[in-house]
């Protein structure tokens, strides 16, 4: 196990939130204490540290009785139906080697290979629907929901959006049932308290409390979106998809990693904050399968110190545009290279990755106001939002002939591929969306966006292209490959 790895928390059961008593002055006023006599900081109306024992000993168990309900156990599988010659060799090395085998049906018969995952789940709304990590849930085909009553329902999936690590599934015939109230992840500070009622380990249902670590924390590595919030309320494996609760009992995060060294809680979870999660769910309650998000058809950059200094800034912030593509949303609007986008609409961005979060939420319709230094002057672009263009068909391929292409799914480029996979690609030319594990293209060193430029000396501008080359083998496959701006030139043996 490598010495500081970030685990999903998914593997048993899970995982939610309570807060503190209703009416008590410390379970609704959490925080910080008033300022001394003559300090300037102003204290916020509805936070403050407890003040006496009697405070102290208050319990928050009337929120997590509130919440409890709205939190569930999540089953999923993929039954795989076995050949007839699998079953025969499955059934002649029970007999020869006298013991079950797995991958047997009911009965003791030979029948279907299943692949099992548990995780958690939050109900969020009353027609039944119910978030959770995708990767609970990922290449599975049925579904079961446990409810904390021990109710059990078969569910359906409704949406999957790999890029935040977040699906909906939906209760079949839901009945009394409770939803969960989504709450304001961004009026979270750090020090709030937050609970977290899980399965961790498959022990039962636990109750964990603790704090709000740090905000927007971006180098987690679980989603394409990199803002979460950290948080020391025991998550262990078991919890991923669960609730992040706040002391109102609503939802502010979805719990979905941890930072691990032997595979249990040390204090460091992360959750995916629910600005997030509520755009998926509206996704999902308005019919949609794809959650779509909004162009800019610009790269942006790290602010570094240098950079802050000769643009006049007083300290690292904002992110840089390093370049754009043409006819896109930040051409049209007036965005410039060079340009430092400090804000958008009213929100602050530090870092690209906090950019690319605060950009994603604003949906695919009007206007989002990106303020902007340029030279030594401030000022406010209006820019329109939609979604990327798809302006040609992707046509996916995942070659199998035996080539170095092996194992890798490819599809044609476009501005909507470009977004999806976070990369600036050329307007022609095939790229990579995936990497089967111990594949020959994994073998080869192939990366997802990778871009193929030409195989041996032949151009390749589609995946009809590709196709038709990997048709026949050669002996050696020289290719070309576009990875990040810079053109790879390869030779593999046949």
């Amino acid at each position: 196990m490598p010495s500081s790895p970030l685990l999903p928390a998914c593997l048993v059961s899970a995982l939610l939130l309570a807060a503190a008593p209703a009416g008590a002055q410390m379970a609704n006023t959490p925080g910080k204490p008033a300022p001394e006599k003559g300090s300037s900081e102003k204290s916020s109306p509805d936070k403050a540290v407890p003040l006496s024992k009697g405070e102290i000993q208050l319990s928050f168990a009337p929120v997590v009785k509130r919440a409890a309900p709205s939190v569930v156990n999540v089953y999923a599988s993929h039954v795989e139906k076995r050949s007839a010659r699998s079953n025969a060799m499955e059934e002649f090395m029970r007999r020869f080697f006298g013991e079950d085998r797995p991958g047997r049906g009911p009965g003791g018969m030979p029948g279907e290979r299943a692949q099992r995952s548990l995780g958690s789940g939050v109900i969020v709304d009353a027609s039944g629907l119910v978030i959770t990590n995708n990767h609970v849930i990922e290449n599975m085909n049925e579904v079961k929901v446990a409810l904390a009553d021990k109710r059990e329902f078969e569910a359906q999936f409704v949406l999957r959006d790999p890029r935040t690590d977040l699906a909906v599934l939906k209760i079949k015939s839901p009945a009394d049932i409770a939803p969960m109230p989504i709450g304001d992840s961004d009026h979270l500070e750090v020090g709030d308290f937050v609970m977290a009622i899980g399965n961790p380990f498959g022990v039962g249902q636990t109750v964990t409390q603790g704090i709000v670590s740090a905000l927007a924390r971006t180098q987690v590595g679980s989603s394409d979106y990199q803002f979460f919030i950290q948080t020391d309320a025991a998550i262990n494996p078991g919890n991923s998809g669960g609730a992040l609760v706040d002391l109102k009992g609503h939802l502010v995060g979805i719990n979905t990693a941890i930072y691990s060294q032997s595979g249990g809680s040390h204090g460091i979870g992360f959750a995916i904050p629910a600005s997030m999660v509520r755009a998926v769910v509206e996704t999902a309650k308005s019919g949609g399968s794809l959650v779509r998000r909004p162009w800019l058809g610009a790269r942006v950059q790290t602010v570094t110190p240098d950079i802050a200094e000769s643009v006049g800034l007083d300290r690292p912030t904002g992110v840089l545009v390093a370049s754009m593509q043409a006819k896109s949303p930040a051409e049209e609007a007036g965005l410039k290279r060079g340009d430092v986008i400090l804000s958008v609409d009213g929100q602050t961005v530090d870092d690209p990755e906090a950019f690319g979060y605060r950009y994603a939420l604003k949906g695919i319709s009007g206007t989002a106001d990106l303020a902007i230094l340029r030279g030594s002057k401030r000022q406010t672009i209006a820019v329109k939002l939609g979604p990327a263009p798809e302006t040609r068909p992707r046509d996916s391929l995942k070659v199998r002939t035996r080539t170095p292409f092996a194992g890798a799914t490819f599809v044609n480029t476009s501005p909507a591929v470009s977004e999806e996979l976070q990369a600036d690609l050329p307007d022609e030319g095939v790229a990579v969306t995936a990497v089967d594990e111990g594949s020959l293209a994994g073998r080869a060193g192939f990366r997802k966006g990778d871009v193929i430029v030409a195989v041996n000396g032949v151009p390749v501008a589609s995946t009809k292209d590709l196709e038709r080359l990997t048709q026949r083998n050669p002996g050696l496959w020289e290719v070309a490959i576009n990875r990040g701006g810079e053109v790879l030139t390869s030779v593999f043996g046949g």
